[in-house]
């Protein structure tokens, strides 16, 4: 998918209080950055931040990373702060694959919101919730395994509960419709889903946790 580039991208980042430039620098010392012993979660697809974003406005006790390699989203992300101050927020520009050189034992819970769904078979291994992805992921984790996904793509949906589930993970909440679900899931949209809402696509949400 193509994103509408932005006007001196480049500057925006390197100019960014939130962008980490050099993120592998701070692997296993990311709570001296954040200055607090406080939980991290990571967003992985960031995209233009809107999520993120909302998160550490809503949670300042939390710190939160966010990861995307697009330099145009991650510029937009940035203009999206706007003139809030959130101490708890930090973003990295760059590939998902290299999140083992950039985190020790420091994550609690991992976000994957309308990733690229990758549909076609031979791509399967590209999805975020594959199961190379959570051989990653556990290199990352500081303690129990977290992960919450949503998307409107019902093929990333469906194997996103099969590998999970072959890894060993259950499932707290899992939603068909996010979006209408009588449980009243707490919920905070993406850019994304704020459009997919508004052309009535139901929304598919997993909550899964694994504690040895």
């Amino acid at each position: 998918m193509e994103y509408k580039k932005v006007k001196d991208a480049n500057n925006i980042v390197e100019n960014s209080k939130y962008i980490v430039k050099n993120p592998e620098n701070y692997k296993n010392k990311w709570n001296n950055l954040f200055q607090n012993n406080n939980p991290i979660c990571l967003e992985l697809g960031t995209g233009y931040g809107s999520f993120i974003i909302e998160m550490a406005n809503n949670y300042p006790n939390i710190n939160f990373i966010g990861i995307e390699l697009d330099i145009n989203q991650i510029a937009t992300a940035v203009k999206n702060i706007g003139n809030k101050d959130l101490k708890n927020l930090k973003l990295i520009c760059a590939n998902a694959e290299n999140i083992i050189n950039f985190f020790g034992k420091e994550i609690d819970t991992i976000y994957l919101t309308f990733s690229e769904p990758w549909p076609k078979r031979q791509d399967e291994k590209k999805r975020f919730s594959s199961i190379n992805y959570l051989k990653l992921y556990d290199r990352i984790y500081k303690k129990k395994k977290h992960i919450i996904l949503k998307t409107d793509n019902k093929i990333l949906f469906q194997s996103s509960l099969e590998s999970l589930s072959k890894y060993w993970y259950t499932f707290n909440k899992v939603s068909l419709d996010l979006h209408n679900d009588e449980r009243n899931i707490f919920n905070i949209m993406t850019d994304f889903e704020k459009q997919y809402k508004k052309e009535n696509r139901p929304i598919y949400y997993i909550d899964a946790i694994f504690e040895d």
